[in-house]
Formats: structure tokens, C-alpha cells, sequence
């Protein structure tokens, strides 16, 4: 796991070093263990490495005999399968990344169809003078460019190419009211005017410093659902998921999970005890003095049952307000997702046991249709039920200056694009979020957090083969008795019945709102007069917001807040302050 930079010059212009410097410098956190760079022509390519796998001898940039240069951010999962089809020859390294190479030089474009893993790629080839980038199809490790009058830059995280001086940090208005929207932003635009997104599955091709093809791997099946009984499906699940779990847990350094209690993890959790020899190593987090379901007993329990070593962090208010301008400060590309908080401080507890990977359950809801929002969807209107995403958060708030419009055009493009015609409406649902809302959302939410503290994510559900079985299970499989994710229950019941998957459970839910409620009175005119959230608010509306209580007026508040503190940090460049009170104060005054 690391992080990637790079440029191409326009005709025929020497690469600029400095810049390339500049690059690697804003990427360090993301690859503390060593970096290395690559120049020639008009090309530069540099890495940040998490050494994870072939410690010794895996550093990057990777070469091939043919003169192809490649630096890479994630894993290949199947790479041991990969040398032994390519055979030994020409392999300089034992790292998971150099079978792309040669990959590459035997298949070309298609290379990425060979691949299973995540991963970020910058490969060069100097007989054809070309600059290829790919992107997995889930989009679990990211990928920025940005295009200038000297050429094309991209990097693993768009404030290393502000920081770089290649992009001035000037907010995208029409992504911003997404961002307010929906707490997330969608497509290949990102909230930076002139930083766009490799989209998930997409390659690039530049030639000269322009972009002059592409190419688009999907991640999941295009057909419909399958034809297969329980007992079939059950044991189609089995084995995809075991050989998925096994495969990431492919590792040279230690590695532990996060560990919620949930279906998911619950489901993660049995599986490595089993595949194991050592006793797994779980992270859990609950929240202190809140009516937010805190469910570390149960997690305790299902460790204890699967022989598990637990790290267990509580989280308080006073962590909340201490700590949320720093989380908001990695999430350069943003999300409002109110789950950065564990995520980051989780991932500051995995550092501290000195470790560098962790599996997480994240795509198990959009796989195996876990959410609510996919029961309503496949209903009929006259029984309740309604498009996704049909409301936007501050819709009939009275917040915001406009009334917004418009902010649904992306999500519901992709609506359009994903269904391939064959697939039931409960696929066309899951489809649609897993093209932007898990990596624009979920995933980002997971590189930033945890790539922040040097740790690395691995997410075994978004896996080509679990993906095959679960997203064309028949609809029946995945939604029984008013439940998701019905199938994953049953094999969770099987395998771990104490985990209790048939329980009702509460969703996973931090208590922003109820800290924002306890809060003094003046974080809300505060908030009220930081630049960022002045452009988009009227002042006393905001205010009043932050007096009120509910559910929906809670969640506006929150975003609100987490929005003033990354404007002030990513576009004001405000990023010397200790606590929300002290960003707050020190925004007002920039005002």
C-alpha cells in the first residue's frame, strides 16, 4: 500500500523534478516506510511505500526487460497465481505489483482483466510513449489527475496536487451541493475544479500530456439472477468467500480486522479464526454517555467464541471535538459520512499495536442488499416505496440561500448506466451504489482514515469471486422476512450461530447529533460565519438549526460543521489548530 504520483510533460518539455518532489513530500503519510522516483523524457513517477508485501526486495518503481516503468498503490491478490502462469523469467521481485508489468507487455491494455486485488496503477511504457493509469473496478484505491497547460499530473490524493502547485484549491460549485445533498460527491468530477477521478474499473491512456483513450473493466455480473437452490448458493458462498478471505489475508507483516458485531464482520471473524493459526486480532469501537446502540459486549462475546485477541476503544465527546478538524483534514476528497470518526481512531489503535493491515466488512450491505433503502425501492409506490436518495439532507431546511436543484443529476445517470437490462430492481439498486456511493463514500472514507495513520484496508467482500455468487443471487436469497444480506445470515448461522445473525440489530450510528445538541450555543453561530458554510447559508438559519433537535436536523448540523472545518483546512489552508472550537475561531477570524 502506498501512495503515486506522476507527470507528463507536453511536447517534448523535461518533466519538472521539483514538482515531482513536491508530490512525493504531500504523500508521506501514506507510505512511511520509503519512496522512490523514475524520470525520463518528458515522464516522472514517484512512490510512497507501506512495505506490506516482499519487504526486502519490493521497492518501487518496478521494471521489465522490455522498458516498461510501473509504480503502483494496493495489492494483487492473486499475484502468486500470476508468476506461475507467466512463469519466473524476468521477475526481478517477489512483489505482488510486478506481475502487471509483465502482464502488460504480454496482453497490453487488457492487462487489468488478470488482475484480482485493489489497486492504483502509473505504468509507462517508453516505446510507446505512453502513460497508462487503471483504477480496480470497485474503486477501492483512488486515483486524482488533473490536466494543465503543461501537461497531465495525477496522484493518489488531490491535496497533493494542490500542495504540489499544480491546482489552486477553488471549490466545484455544482459537486459542493452533492457534497450538502447527499454527503458524498459523485462521478469523475471531484469537489476541486480541475482535479477530476480515474473512475472505478477505468483505464487511461496519455500520450504528449493528453488523454487519448479509455477503457472501462465493471466490477460486477452483467447478468440477472441465477437459477440456483439454497443449498447450492450456500455452497457456492462458502467457498467464494473462504478463498476471498484467504487470499487477502496474503501478507508479510501482521494484520488484524475491525470488528463491529455486526452480520459482516461477525462473518469476516469466523473465517480468519478458522484460516489462522494465531489468535485474530480485532478492533472494536463503542461510544461513551450516548442512546446510540453501543455494541462492544456483543463484539466481546463473538471474539470470545472465535478464540480472538480484542482491542476496544471508547470514543467520547470530548475526542469528537478534540479530534474531528485532524479527521477532516484527511479527507481531502470529501465525504460527510459521520463513520471518519471510528474509522480514523480505530485506525490510530491498529498503528499503536503496531500493525499495518486490517480487514474490514465494508461492501457485505451493497453485495447481499443490507440496506433498508433496497426494500423501499423494489416496492411499488402505493406500498411505500420510493427511489433512492429520493431527498436530499437540507431539502425544506430553510438553510441554504437557493433552493437546491439539480443535485440528483449525477446519481440518477448512474441509475441509467448501470442496468444492463438483464437485472432484477433489487440489482439495479445495489449496481447504482456500488458504482458511487461505495467509493465515493464507504471506500474513501476507509483509504483516507486509515491511510492517514500508515495502515492499510482490506475489504474481502469486494472481491471478484464473492461478487460473482452474491450480486446474482436470486432476489429471495438476499431479502426474506423484512431482512438483508438473508443468505450471508444463514451461512453466519451456520458457521458462528453465538454471533445471533437473525437478531434485530440496529444499524451502525455515531452519536454527532446528540454531541452536537450538547454543545454550547455559540458553536452554532460559529459555524454560522465560517467562509465556507456562509457561501452556501443564510447565518440565523444555521443557527437555528443548531438549537434544534431531530434526526434529520441533527445530520444537516453535522455536515455543516464537518464542512466549514475541511474548507477551512483544504481550501484556506487553515491547518494549525487543536480542537473544533479553536478551527472555528480561527475560521471566523479569516472570514
Amino acid at each position: 500500500m502506498c501512495g503515486i504520483a506522476g507527470l507528463m510533460a507536453v511536447g517534448g518539455a523535461e518533466a519538472d523534478s521539483d514538482t515531482l518532489d513536491r508530490l512525493i513530500a504531500a504523500l508521506r503519510h501514506r507510505g512511511p516506510d520509503g519512496e522512490g522516483s523514475y524520470a525520463a523524457r518528458n515522464v516522472a513517477l514517484g512512490q510512497t511505500r507501506l512495505a506490506i508485501i516482499d519487504l526486502e526486495t519490493g521497492n518501487q518503481p518496478l521494471y521489465e526487460p522490455g522498458g516498461a516503468v510501473l509504480v503502483a498503490n494496493g495489492e494483487i491478490y492473486n499475484y502468486l497465481e500470476l508468476r506461475d502462469e507467466l512463469g519466473t523469467d524476468g521477475f526481478a521481485t517477489r512483489s505482488d505489483c510486478e506481475p502487471p508489468l509483465h502482464l502488460y507487455r504480454r496482453y497490453g491494455l487488457d492487462f487489468v482483466d488478470h488482475l484480482r486485488g485493489m489497486y492504483a496503477i502509473a505504468l509507462y511504457d517508453p516505446i510507446e510513449g505512453q502513460l497508462v493509469l487503471s483504477r480496480d473496478p470497485f474503486g477501492i484505491k483512488p486515483l486524482y489527475y488533473a490536466q494543465t497547460s503543461a501537461g497531465f499530473a495525477f496522484a493518489s490524493e488531490p491535496q497533493a496536487l494542490i500542495e504540489a502547485g499544480l491546482v489552486t484549491p477553488e471549490v466545484n460549485a455544482e459537486e459542493r451541493l452533492e457534497l450538502f445533498q447527499l454527503q458524498f460527491t459523485t462521478g469523475a468530477s471531484t469537489i476541486f475544479k480541475g482535479i477530476n477521478r480515474v473512475l472505478p474499473g477505468e483505464s487511461v491512456v496519455v500520450r504528449d500530456g493528453r488523454i487519448v483513450a479509455r477503457r472501462r473493466r465493471v466490477a460486477l455480473p452483467a447478468e440477472g439472477e441465477a437459477p440456483w437452490s439454497e443449498a447450492e448458493a450456500l455452497e457456492r458462498l462458502d467457498a467464494a468467500l473462504r478463498n476471498s478471505v484467504e487470499v487477502h489475508q496474503r501478507s508479510d507483516v501482521p494484520y488484524g480486522m475491525f470488528l463491529s458485531g455486526g452480520v459482516d464482520s461477525s462473518v469476516l471473524l469466523a473465517l480468519m479464526a478458522e484460516l489462522n493459526d494465531q489468535p485474530v486480532h480485532a478492533f472494536t469501537a463503542g461510544f461513551l454517555g450516548t442512546s446510540v446502540g453501543d455494541e462492544r459486549d456483543h463484539a466481546r462475546a463473538v471474539a470470545k467464541v472465535a478464540g480472538a485477541q480484542t482491542v476496544d476503544i471508547a470514543i467520547s465527546a470530548d475526542d469528537f471535538w478534540r479530534d474531528l478538524p485532524r479527521i477532516a483534514g484527511a479527507m481531502d476528497d470529501p465525504t460527510a459520512d459521520y463513520a471518519i470518526v471510528p474509522t480514523f481512531l480505530l485506525a490510530e489503535a491498529v498503528r499503536r499495536e503496531g500493525l499495518k493491515v486490517v480487514l474490514t466488512g465494508e461492501g457485505g450491505d451493497e453485495l447481499f442488499a443490507g440496506y433498508g433503502r433496497y426494500r423501499s425501492a423494489t416496492r411499488p409506490w402505493w406500498q411505500g416505496g420510493r427511489a433512492m436518495r429520493s431527498r436530499g439532507v437540507f431539502d425544506g431546511l430553510g438553510v441554504l440561500r437557493e433552493t437546491p436543484t439539480g443535485w440528483r443529476d449525477g446519481f440518477t445517470a448512474v441509475e441509467q448506466t448501470v442496468d444492463t437490462g438483464a437485472m432484477t430492481r433489487l440489482q439495479v439498486a445495489q449496481a447504482t451504489d456500488c458504482a458511487d456511493w461505495l467509493p465515493n463514500d464507504l471506500l474513501l472514507k476507509v483509504d483516507r482514515c486509515l491511510m492517514a495513520n500508515g495502515v492499510e484496508g482490506r475489504t474481502p467482500f469486494l472481491d471478484s469471486e464473492v461478487a460473482s455468487v452474491a450480486f446474482r443471487l436470486p432476489d429471495a436469497l438476499k431479502i426474506q422476512d423484512g431482512r438483508g444480506k438473508w443468505l450471508l445470515r444463514r451461512w453466519l448461522d451456520n458457521a458462528m450461530p453465538e454471533a445471533r445473525p437473525f437478531d434485530r440489530k440496529r444499524g451502525f450510528s455515531v452519536p454527532v447529533a446528540e454531541w452536537i445538541e450538547a454543545a454550547p450555543p455559540e458553536i452554532g453561530a460559529l459555524v454560522a460565519r465560517q467562509p465556507g458554510v456562509a457561501e452556501m447559508c443564510e447565518p440565523r438559519a444555521v443557527e437555528s438549526l443548531f438549537a434544534k433537535k431531530g434526526k434529520r436536523q441533527g445530520f444537516a448540523a453535522w455536515l455543516l460543521l464537518f464542512y466549514a472545518l475541511w474548507h477551512n483546512h483544504h481550501v484556506l489552508g487553515l491547518h494549525d489548530v487543536e480542537n473544533v472550537r479553536d478551527a472555528l475561531e480561527t475560521g471566523r477570524k479569516a472570514a
